[in-house]
């Protein structure tokens, strides 16, 4: 794969990616103007890799109204709020913001509402630098996310589909889409809330969920490294050749049918808000292989940038750009 890199596809809500490599195939090397996911379904990734052709991300994005809190609320009880902001955000369109910000070509398919959300959205996409060709605006009101963030940085996270859930066509030829062509697809399991669907995942050469919806995939414990190894060979067991799972604190693990590699975080010097750092992770590593990477030296690459990520408040405003990332890289 390291020698002919090509697209991968990435799923958000769950965020679903094809890599030109979130584009495997000829026929991905345009994008098109159909949104490849169904309703609360992950974001999608898709590239090709030779040529820096394209990045396609494919899900969510969310106007993300964040709420600074000294301590969650316990059932039935009334915090005050320090402070509230509102920003773009989604894993969707995190991903593809993510990638664009570390400097590569990357087009997003999503959908927006008609809501004064919608415009904050797209402007905080365009100025990451990501193309907006072929998104669709929905009547109604755009996705949205509360988002309680507490001092250490911890977060609670309650999403309003809106825009995102409206119309959504995903047809069983999308999902071969990218693997017929020879594109590497992506799977980014976060904010699903229903199962991935078991043909979908005969077409993915990726899947990366974090510990949590890893246990949901497979109703195994994931606590330790060797639960989470056994969880991601079930996994493999259903048709997925690779699971990149992240681990939080413990950083990701990728679970080849051959090899394991492992990547520790690289500390921040301060955590203010982890709520875009998975799907900063998942971008830069996109952006990795695509660019020739290792599978290691992408998920290093990975771990620099989601470790300037959780430095910022906000989803995609705490996103780093390249030239933050590679200082970090050679201070290493």
């Amino acid at each position: 794969m390291h020698k002919t890199q090509q697209p991968v596809t990435h799923h958000a809500c769950r965020s679903y990616a094809s890599l030109h490599r979130h584009d495997h195939r000829s026929a991905l090397r345009q994008p098109t103007r159909r949104p490849g996911s169904r309703t609360r379904k992950p974001a999608i990734i898709t590239a090709a890799g030779a040529n820096q052709k394209p990045l396609v991300v494919v899900g969510s994005v969310n106007a993300d109204m964040m709420l600074q809190v000294d301590r969650f609320p316990k059932p039935g009880e009334t915090l005050s709020a320090k402070a509230m902001t509102t920003s773009a955000g989604g894993k969707g369109a995190n991903q593809a913001a993510a990638a664009a910000s570390l400097g590569y070509p990357t087009y997003f398919l999503g959908q927006v509402g008609t809501d004064a959300n919608s415009q904050l959205l797209k402007d905080s996409l365009t100025k990451c630098g990501v193309d907006l060709s072929y998104l669709r605006e929905i009547e109604g009101p755009s996705g949205t996310a509360m988002i309680m963030v507490d001092p250490s940085g911890e977060n609670i996270i309650m999403i309003v589909g809106g825009a995102n859930q409206s119309k959504w066509k995903f047809s069983e030829s999308d999902h071969k889409l990218g693997s017929s062509a020879g594109v590497t697809v992506v799977l980014d399991c976060g904010g699903a809330d229903a199962d991935v669907d078991p043909e979908l995942l005969k077409h993915l050469t990726i899947i990366s969920p974090n510990e949590s919806e890893l246990a949901n995939l497979t109703d195994m414990p994931t606590e330790s490294k060797e639960q989470v190894e056994a969880a991601a060979r079930s996994v493999q067991g259903k048709g997925v050749d690779i699971v990149l799972a992240k681990l939080g604190t413990k950083g990701s693990m990728l679970i080849q049918k051959d090899k394991i590699l492992n990547q520790g975080i690289l500390k921040a010097d301060k955590v203010v808000d982890t709520t875009g750092a998975g799907d900063c992770f998942t971008g830069a590593v996109a952006v990795g292989i695509l660019e020739g990477m290792s599978y290691q030296e992408a998920m290093k690459f990975a771990a620099a940038a989601s470790s300037l990520c959780v430095g910022k408040p906000g989803a995609m405003p705490s996103l780093p750009d390249r030239a933050s990332v590679d200082g970090l890289l050679k201070q290493q």
